[in-house]
């Protein structure tokens, strides 16, 4: 495929945009090359400025769990666009959104909206800070939660010492106060609790990881990490960001009957527009301003366009009873043929998949944390990536970041990636 005016739009970015692009991962580093610039979308594909069509698979990384320009999405923000675009003040879409979102969660009562995941997450870590007046976080090595300094934390120099910023202008102050785990390692989680005994008031995890590839979390473990919570006073916040309406009603609460004390949301709920949200119990949320202490506020929270998409969004799944299984059963599928023809061409590998969240890591080792992930090939990953691309196949361009599929993929767009995985495999 040629790309002659995707490299022409991006020398033109890198003269008025930071590296060309506005989120660094599309800028192509981890593979080389030039980031395709999009002009359209519709259903499964993405069409390009060089009108080359591609199957998509990383779905504005997760929201498009329907298509791209769905149409009920689609005409429910043309329809409130014309009556404005934002206001700063209440409108009723939200309480509707609000309600349905609570009655598809287990265990919330309340929903706050933001404009993005990274705000819900740093709200929900300054939320249960406040609530239970304690200072010090644990993170997990590998879980991404958005840009907010808290977050920008690489290991100390072990288990139970404090991490240290991995990003300039990220205070050694902050990094003082968050504490790094391991993936999937529960006694790890217990050796910094007892190190920090009566410090920590929350540990933040994505329930299954998306952003060092899929990985999800061994068996136990989450139900190990309610246990502690419960045993220590610590608030246990799942970043849902990703499988928040995608890998159930309840996303992974409903999943695997494991409960939050705060869960983020973010993509789905907004139905491809910007904006977050977070949510819990009545006692939580009430510790927010304006019924308490705890400040938190936004211009552009509630957007109605954003509201109005996202309410689309989940109307449609939460009346279409088949549609979570049919999007395990596509998602199912290509794992199989994906690993059939990489095992006939000898290609090392491991594939994990949750629900309609797939990664292929180029190892054979189980991958069950960052320093597995870590481990996979990324030359071949490089060479995958571009051959995928040359096929008219989109996957996310870093090895560690998962796939997403969408229900408006059909078997012969799965029969047709499967058969690019195979012609690719020939050459690595």
């Amino acid at each position: 495929m040629i790309y002659k005016r995707s490299s022409a739009l991006f020398a033109d970015a890198e003269k008025v945009i930071p590296g060309g692009v506005n989120s660094p991962v599309r800028a192509f580093k981890g593979v080389g090359g030039t980031p395709i610039f999009v002009k359209e979308a519709k259903g499964a594909y993405l069409y390009d400025e060089d009108k080359n069509r591609l199957i998509d698979y990383i779905n504005s990384w997760g929201p498009m769990i329907l298509g791209h320009a769905y149409k009920p999405v689609v005409d429910a923000v043309v329809e409130k666009a014309k009556k404005g675009t934002s206001f700063g003040m209440p409108t009723e879409i939200e309480t509707k959104i609000a309600e349905l979102a609570v009655s598809m969660v287990p265990n919330i009562d309340k929903i706050r909206f933001v404009n993005s995941g990274t705000e819900a997450c740093m709200s929900a870590v300054r939320l249960a800070r406040g609530f239970t007046g304690k200072d010090k976080i644990i993170k997990f090595a590998g879980c991404y939660h958005g840009h907010s300094d808290s977050f920008l934390i690489q290991a100390g120099s072990g288990a139970s010492t404090f991490g240290t910023p991995n990003s300039p202008g990220v205070t050694k102050g902050t990094a003082k106060d968050t504490l790094l785990a391991l993936y999937n390692d529960i006694e790890n989680v217990t050796e910094l609790i007892n190190a920090n005994k009566n410090e920590i008031a929350c540990i933040i995890i994505e329930p299954v990881a998306g952003n060092m590839g899929c990985i999800p979390p061994k068996d136990g473990f989450l139900e190990a990490l309610r246990n502690l919570c419960d045993a220590n006073n610590i608030l246990l916040v799942f970043d849902e960001v990703m499988t928040g309406f995608r890998l159930a009603k309840g996303g992974a609460q409903e999943l695997y009957s494991v409960y939050g004390d705060i869960v983020c949301f973010g993509k789905v709920i907004g139905g491809g527009l910007p904006v977050g949200a977070f949510a819990a119990r009545h006692e939580i949320m009430n510790h927010l301003a304006p019924l308490g202490p705890v400040y938190q506020a936004g211009t552009l929270s509630g957007n109605p366009l954003a509201m109005a998409a996202g309410l689309a969004m989940l109307q449609e799944l939460n009346t279409d009873a088949e549609v979570f299984n049919r999007l395990a059963e596509k998602t199912a599928y290509l794992h199989k043929g994906i690993a059939k023809v990489l095992n006939e061409n000898n290609v090392a590998h491991t594939i994990n998949r949750v629900g309609s969240m797939i990664s292929v890591h180029f190892d054979e080792a189980e991958v069950i944390d960052f320093e597995t992930a870590a481990k996979g090939n990324n030359d071949t990953f490089k060479k995958f990536f571009h051959g995928m691309l040359n096929a008219g196949i989109y996957i996310a361009p870093s090895a560690f970041e998962t796939w997403f599929i969408t229900d408006a993929l059909t078997y012969e767009d799965l029969d047709f990636t499967i058969a690019a995985v195979n012609k690719v495999a020939k050459t690595l």
